[in-house]
């Protein structure tokens, strides 16, 4: 179950409200347009944010990975997009998790989609992975990633992470959202530094109290 202590759904879709509504600990959903769960919600200050020696491990294995920000609707949308995707989060999350119609309606209709950017990765010409994410002149939210699992591209995954924050970072954002955290599996989020996280009232930096929070829903 997905974590949401309150739902909203709004129609103001100006950067403002969308990110005072995000300082508020809200994200955006693939449930509906407008529609909004609050939740135990992470995100990097990019002010605070330095890579590590980790990160910069990842960055090195990954230099040949390229990153191309593209508006939603994409225009380019294929049949191999929503088939990706859907083998992805099926086989992290199991059936049904994210269809293949959703993830096509996220990506090419603006009607239905709180959603305005598709990060695309290429690597030796071809694209190695995707991500729908929201871009708002002070924030980014890296929402939905996914690749090929199979794919012989050892960190695949965080490098598109870390190649997302640089992005926001060298574009002067002030926030880079990671989502929520409320599975084991969320875990690999806190390696980064400049991490805060919507306690249900206000941000907080205390990850060894977040790591707490995680222990008692498990």
């Amino acid at each position: 179950m997905y974590l949401s202590w309150k739902e909203e759904t709004i129609v103001d879709f100006s950067d403002a409200n969308i990110e005072h509504m995000y300082n508020e600990g809200f994200v955006f959903t693939r449930i509906g347009k407008g529609v909004m769960n609050q939740t135990r919600s992470l995100r990097i200050d990019l002010n605070n944010f330095e890579f590590s020696s980790e990160n910069r491990r990842v960055l090195g294995k990954t230099e040949d990975l390229a990153l191309s920000v593209h508006p939603i609707p994409y225009e380019k949308y294929d049949w191999s997009i929503h088939k990706m995707g859907k083998e992805f989060y099926e086989k992290k999350f199991g059936e049904k998790t994210f269809s293949a119609q959703k993830i096509k309606e996220l990506i090419t209709n603006k009607e239905k989609s709180n959603f305005n950017r598709l990060l695309v990765y290429i690597k030796d010409e071809k694209v190695a992975g995707y991500c729908i994410a929201l871009e708002t002149k002070n924030t980014l939210h890296y929402c939905y990633p996914f690749y090929e699992l199979g794919a012989d591209y050892p960190n695949l995954g965080m490098g598109m992470m870390l190649k997302a924050i640089m992005l926001a970072k060298e574009s002067g954002k002030k926030y880079i959202y990671l989502g929520s955290f409320q599975r084991p599996t969320d875990t690999y989020k806190l390696q980064f530094s400049g991490l805060e996280w919507f306690g249900g009232t206000e941000w907080k930096n205390d990850l060894d109290q977040l790591k707490d929070e995680l222990k008692t829903v498990m």
